[in-house]
């Protein structure tokens, strides 16, 4: 009983140490300029540019698939500081730009899970 442990102990280090050493080996470097445009943008991951998410769209500009100007919430400076990191053209921006929402929370019916700090700058969230 105690050398079928052993067994499958030293069969878990063994197959550990593998997995550990093939992910040093054969890890794929991002793109920097993926993670620089990503930066840029400003994680509200609300999909009014088309894309699911921050990082689908920065891919997406980065193979020149996508316009630098969809993200309303970015707004014309966020169209300006990609257009600088890339060299390319100012556009107007796609959509509507809005102002910055402030978010007010109900003390009493919040339950703590983090969304709206998640979802807005700890700026805009106000205690009711």
């Amino acid at each position: 009983m105690i050398s079928a442990i052993a067994i499958m102990a030293l069969g878990a280090v063994v197959l550990g140490a593998l997995l550990g050493y093939a992910s040093i080996k054969f890890r794929v470097e991002g793109d920097p300029l993926v993670e620089k445009i990503e930066a840029i943008l400003p994680q509200t991951q609300c999909g009014q540019c088309g894309y699911p998410g921050c990082r689908p769209y920065a891919e997406a500009i980065n193979k020149g698939e996508a316009d630098i100007n969809l993200c309303p919430p970015g707004g014309m400076e966020g169209v300006q500081r990609l257009a600088d990191l890339l060299g390319r053209e100012v556009k107007p921006l796609e959509a509507e730009e809005k102002p910055k929402a402030v978010a007010f929370i109900d003390e009493q019916t919040c339950i703590g899970c983090t969304l709206c700090i998640q979802a807005c700058p700890v700026d805009a969230i106000v205690g009711a």
